[in-house]
């Protein structure tokens, strides 16, 4: 976004960039740059949209999601780790990915409970399901990972980003190029455009 005016590079030669800056982080409030609206959920950071950074779309489970989701897959077939994880993601439809740090600990507890078992295979363990376990993982949820992509519209959520973004861009050519006169106009668009939002959400015309 180079046509913003906060290349890399260029800080401080035009004292209106900083002044540009926090204009936008004003005029955006939490959805200005550096906010944790604009940076965070669905717009390139950490958040509960399900993005993280440019690794795409990853959702949040719920605690005792892993535990549910490792029963379930193993119903099919004895699995090592790292397969559930790539299980996990794939039929997630890449909506969530669990870490190691959150498969290993419980594949370790759910084996001190009797309800997996293992060994070694090829210098990783191969998980399996016990009696205790296959009954266990009969009661329990056919696809647990289905609710973390659940109610996510990916699509939507993109031109949701898309549109934020052009519409900063749009704010940036004013502010870098425009008059006094024409920043504090494009100022009160942005206002007023997020006056109207919140609008939206309290159902008003």
């Amino acid at each position: 976004m180079g046509s913003f005016g906060f290349e890399r590079g260029q800080g401080g030669r035009d004292p209106r960039d900083r002044g540009g800056f926090e204009a936008l982080r004003s005029a955006f409030g939490p959805f200005g740059p550096g906010g944790p609206g604009f940076g965070g959920p669905g717009f390139g950071g950490p958040g509960p949209w399900g993005q993280r950074g440019r690794g795409g779309p990853r959702g949040r489970a719920r605690r005792g999601d892993v535990r549910a989701s490792i029963l379930a897959l193993l119903k099919d077939r004895p699995m090592h780790g790292y397969e559930m994880i790539q299980e996990i993601a794939e039929r997630s439809g890449g909506a969530w990915k669990p870490s190691p740090g959150s498969v290993y600990p419980t594949l370790q507890l759910l084996e001190d409970e009797g309800l997996i078992t293992s060994e070694s295979e090829g210098g990783k363990k191969l998980f399996s399901l016990t009696e205790s376990g296959r009954a266990a993982a009969e009661e329990g949820s056919e696809a647990p990972w289905e609710e973390a992509s659940r109610g996510v519209d990916w699509e939507a959520l993109n031109e949701i980003r898309q549109a934020g973004f052009g519409l900063m861009d749009a704010f940036g050519q004013v502010w870098k190029t425009g008059s006094a006169e024409q920043r504090e106009k494009a100022l009160a668009v942005i206002n007023e455009a997020r006056k109207k939002l919140y609008l939206i959400l309290a159902d008003e015309d």
